[in-house]
């Protein structure tokens, strides 16, 4: 039996489609307007000739069939009914699939204009990261905080073993699983390790798709003995708020409540805001 959802998340789908497809006009695409339409707008015929797919296929979208819908096909008719931003992340969203353009767009290129100035206003770490946890923006309160993460010395890191260096690039994986300031400067380190680990699960199994998410992943797995043990545990968690807490080498322990945000129209961006924690405020958060 087909769940109620999916039979509501058809229909709506099928009644967007109609509901677009009727308020374009023939004239748009040079066609005659005819003295014969029945109804307003494009024909499903037309659609489908305009947007490269079936017109049964059209006919069954719109009326809410269980068939497959693929991203190029969803990408066709958003292009074709001249959709905007949010209309076709909606169609997407209906349509259970990931759009392409938006897989392509989420680096620094993607960053709502004046976030960067945002960040740099604040007064707490505050820092972006991609979908691949790489940060594309932060501010100084952030580099500070990130001993070996978020300024120069981050590039060029020795490992524990001293012969060799490895570049983090950003990378927030990177950094916490390959260079060896990471261990000191968080607090509780492996407890810290693994959670991260469990919580890039749960983003990675939305980019399954990505060569760039497995070649990271391969990659901490040969580099770190620990991160591979805490990959194939296969523990998945949310990317929670909560107490984090860091033994600086300069400013000495210190806590912070840490809250994630997703930015709208980029779902794969998160914003991590760190508020520091003084006097009652560390008790009452603690876990």
């Amino acid at each position: 039996m087909i769940p109620e959802t999916e039979t509501v998340r058809r229909q709506e789908l099928g009644e967007f489609v109609r509901a677009h497809r009727e308020r374009l006009q023939p004239s748009m695409f040079g066609l005659e307007p005819g003295r014969r339409r029945r109804t307003p707008g494009l024909r499903r015929e037309e659609l489908a000739q305009l947007s490269g797919v079936g017109a049964t296929w059209l006919s069954w979208i719109e009326q809410g069939r269980d068939i497959a819908v693929s991203a190029n096909a969803l990408a066709r008719l958003a292009r074709v009914m001249r959709l905007t931003p949010a209309e076709r992340a909606y169609l997407f969203d209906l349509g259970g699939r990931r759009d392409p353009q938006a897989a392509g767009n989420s680096g620094a290129d993607a960053l709502p204009a004046g976030l960067a100035a945002t960040l740099e206003a604040l007064p707490t770490p505050a820092y972006v990261l991609d979908r691949s946890w790489t940060a594309i923006a932060w501010n100084a309160a952030a580099a500070h905080l990130f001993t070996g993460w978020l300024h120069a010395a981050a590039s060029a890191q020795p490992t524990a073993a001293g012969d060799e260096t490895v570049s983090c690039e950003n990378n927030l994986l990177r950094y916490i699983f390959r260079v060896p300031a990471a261990r000191h400067v968080i607090h509780d380190w492996e407890t810290r390790a693994r959670r991260v680990a469990a919580e890039f699960r749960a983003d990675y199994s939305r980019h399954l798709e990505s060569p760039e998410m497995r070649a990271l992943v391969e990659e901490l797995s040969r580099a770190s003995p620990f991160f591979a043990e805490a990959w194939e545990a296969h523990a998945v968690v949310d990317r929670e708020g909560g107490l984090r807490t860091f033994d600086h080498p300069e400013d000495g322990f210190l806590r912070y409540e840490q809250a994630t945000f997703l930015l709208a129209h980029h779902p794969d961006i998160k914003l991590v805001l760190l508020t520091p924690l003084f006097g009652d405020d560390q008790a009452a958060t603690a876990p």
